[in-house]
């Protein structure tokens, strides 16, 4: 069972890991910069995500190891390791877990803290998408806009249509146990657990998922940590401000 890739460059090995309902392919325009600036980036598609295998196993732990296979897979060493939002937890869990593995850890608007499960709304629109009735992308937004009022939102959770046949459209997710797992989403970092690495954590301004209140806790586990803020982004901030997201990847880097 192994995880989908797209890799580009060649150089140190710089490996990106996707937010909930999302997929590699939505840090394709940042991997491509940081392949012409000399790294060899991997963007992976998760468990459950993209066009990675699906299963009913669903933690950070199994993702943790899913990582550590690819990594051996494809003999990727000293590694460059960036996650977003659950993406993100996973990387956490991989440096404390692989701290030899890992060079520099970058983790895009997530704490190790834990987080109350709040993706109900996301779930019960994509559940609410009829595909035998569905002809065209267009009529699932629409069905979508009726939950889901940001059109950015709607956008990336439209990334997940595609054409299972000439006249059916299907979700890659593996919806039904991303519902049934949420509450794995929010879970914290295990307490004992730490990386003495150079990390960088990037929150969105106007995000609210690091707080000032969680730095005590990003640097008892990260003792080295450096946080810093995107502006003018919220969870997207790799998305909503990619270009001084890019300049704070590349000044820790």
């Amino acid at each position: 069972m192994k995880l989908h890739s797209q890799i580009l460059g060649s150089g140190q090995p710089f490996v990106i890991l996707h937010g909930f309902l999302g997929m590699g392919d939505n840090w394709k325009t940042l991997g491509n910069r940081w392949a012409e600036e000399g790294y060899e980036v991997h963007l992976l598609d998760q468990r459950n995500h993209g066009r990675s295998f699906h299963s009913d196993e669903f933690s950070y732990k199994v993702m943790t190891e899913d990582l550590n296979t690819y990594c051996e897979e494809h003999n990727l060493k000293d590694i460059i390791l960036l996650g977003h939002s659950m993406g993100g937890k996973v990387a956490m869990q991989f440096a404390v877990t692989y701290p030899e593995m890992v060079s520099k850890l970058i983790i895009a608007d997530i704490g190790p803290k834990a987080y109350p499960s709040h993706h109900q709304d996301i779930l019960k629109a994509l559940s609410s998408l009829d595909f035998t009735k569905i002809n065209t992308r267009g009529e699932a937004e629409d069905i979508l806009s009726e939950y889901i009022k940001d059109k950015g939102t709607r956008l990336f959770l439209l990334k997940n249509l595609y054409r299972k046949n000439k006249n059916e459209f299907a979700l890659r997710i593996n919806l039904p146990i991303l519902s049934k797992k949420i509450e794995e989403i929010g879970v914290a970092l295990p307490e004992a657990a730490i990386f003495n690495g150079d990390t960088l954590f990037l929150g969105g301004e106007k995000s609210g998922y690091i707080e000032p209140t969680d730095h005590f806790l990003i640097k008892k586990h990260f003792p080295k940590a450096k946080i810093e803020t995107i502006s003018d982004a919220g969870h997207w901030l790799h998305a909503e401000n990619p270009e001084e997201f890019y300049d704070n990847v590349m000044i820790f880097l």
